[in-house]
């Protein structure tokens, strides 16, 4: 089945439904839509035996609306929150790549932790590699798997691990895993988990929330972002469109998955669809987690 992406079209349609015209004619949304802030977070994890500094950058759409020098200003915010830790959370890309997108990992090549550079795929990150056709991207290619491991080790050389169903013990008390993308790829949470100890605690990256509800029990906290929050949102009203089944339940901020499980979903960083943000300023999310 076609899978319900945030198209112009679709944004465009939900703007107008809410009388919005004006906003995206006067401008206002595109000077919001460039503006990032930097959210800090605090919270218990349990099985850390001591903190850990996480920042979690996802959403960058580079190509569409974003280059070279968005990217280098969000890896500096990253880079200044010193963290022990980076995440990508997906949607890295967002144009099809006939190459290493070169701007975009020279950026990323200059994230700095200790504990190393992760990230996962996204819907779009799909579309880059040429999995599906739209309108911007061209037709669907057959070498899509071939050009999805091409642009992994492209990042790898630039020093981000893709964890695309696995995980890695990054350090002796914490376990990070990484789904494929809920929409166009192939999600395994067992291989996920798999290498999962017993003991310590364990973070999972899923690009879509609306993966919270099939959760496993014993999951520390799950980061995810793919809905930009809505990206363009009114007062009283909140988001205009939100890419979700399940509508604003998981447009942003803080929320809980089965069995309790907490999850924090970043509005993103860069833009889809259409170049307009709206009372939804991008963000690098740093979170300092702490023993419980």
């Amino acid at each position: 089945p076609r899978s319900p992406h945030l198209t112009r079209r679709r944004v465009l349609r939900g703007l107008a439904s809410v009388g919005l015209g004006t906003l995206a004619l006067g401008g206002v949304g595109a000077a919001q839509a460039y503006h990032f802030g930097v959210t800090h977070h605090t919270r218990a994890l349990p099985g850390l035996t001591r903190p850990l500094r996480v920042a979690f950058l996802t959403d960058l759409h580079y190509g569409l609306f974003i280059y070279g020098g968005s990217v280098r200003a969000w890896v500096d915010a990253a880079n200044a929150a010193r963290p022990d830790l980076i995440v990508l959370g997906g949607d890295q890309m967002d144009y099809r790549a006939d190459e290493a997108p070169a701007a975009l990992l020279a950026e990323l090549r200059r994230l700095k932790a200790p504990l190393g550079v992760y990230g996962v795929w996204g819907n779009h990150d799909y579309g880059s590699f040429g999995k599906y056709y739209s309108p911007r991207y061209g037709p669907a290619r057959a070498d899509w798997p071939q050009r999805r491991e091409s642009l992994r080790a492209a990042y790898a050389e630039a020093g981000v691990t893709i964890l695309r169903n696995e995980g890695r013990a990054v350090r002796e008390d914490l376990y990070l895993g990484g789904v494929d993308d809920l929409w166009v790829g192939e999600v395994d949470l067992g291989a996920a988990l798999a290498g999962k100890p017993l003991a310590g605690a364990t973070l999972l990256v899923s690009h879509n929330p609306d993966l919270l509800p099939s959760l496993p029990a014993r999951l520390g906290l799950v980061l995810s972002g793919h809905t930009h929050g809505g990206q363009i949102r009114l007062p009283l009203i909140g988001a205009a469109v939100v890419p979700s089944r399940y509508g604003q339940r998981y447009a942003m901020g803080w929320v809980t998955g089965a069995h309790g499980t907490p999850a924090y979903i970043s509005r993103g960083l860069g833009l889809s669809g259409v170049p307009l943000r709206n009372l939804c300023e991008p963000e690098v999310a740093v979170f300092t987690l702490t023993p419980q």
